[in-house]
């Protein structure tokens, strides 16, 4: 069901310092910042030749990864992203699977402007899992 990794999302707690990061020492292509409000995150994206980091801080107040950072202060790797073909298809064999998809189950626009669900953690050994129709 899962397609090709998409990307691996590391919550930071300044976006710019952690785009320096990236672009500088290590020399990756950094794409400009994206806000996203309804998912409460400011983001950037490293591309990489065989899939992308998405590095993203909080915006706003109640952005889910405020609590992140809280248990996590430096960062760290806060979610994995795989391609799916029909992302309503997916939720509903995982449902029946007896996974549990946060925020009420419904897609939302990701910030590549595809739908996107995210899994809970507790399913999936402790990762958060976000499904990209692609």
């Amino acid at each position: 069901m899962i397609g090709r990794l998409n990307h691996i999302a590391i919550a930071v707690p300044d976006l710019e310092a952690a785009a320096r990061r990236y672009a500088g020492p290590l020399g990756a292509e950094i794409s400009a910042p994206q806000a996203l409000p309804e998912h409460g995150v400011t983001v950037v994206f490293v591309t990489l030749p065989n899939t992308k980091v998405e590095l993203m801080q909080p915006l706003g107040e109640g952005s889910p990864v405020s609590a992140f950072l809280e248990k996590n202060p430096s960062g760290g790797m806060h979610h994995a992203c795989y391609e799916v073909e029909d992302i309503i298809a997916a939720r509903d064999r995982l449902v029946a699977e007896g996974a549990r998809v946060l925020g009420g189950g419904e897609p939302k626009t990701g910030a590549h402007g595809k739908p996107v669900l995210f899994l809970h953690p507790k399913d999936f050994d402790g990762c958060l899992i976000e499904l990209e129709q692609v």
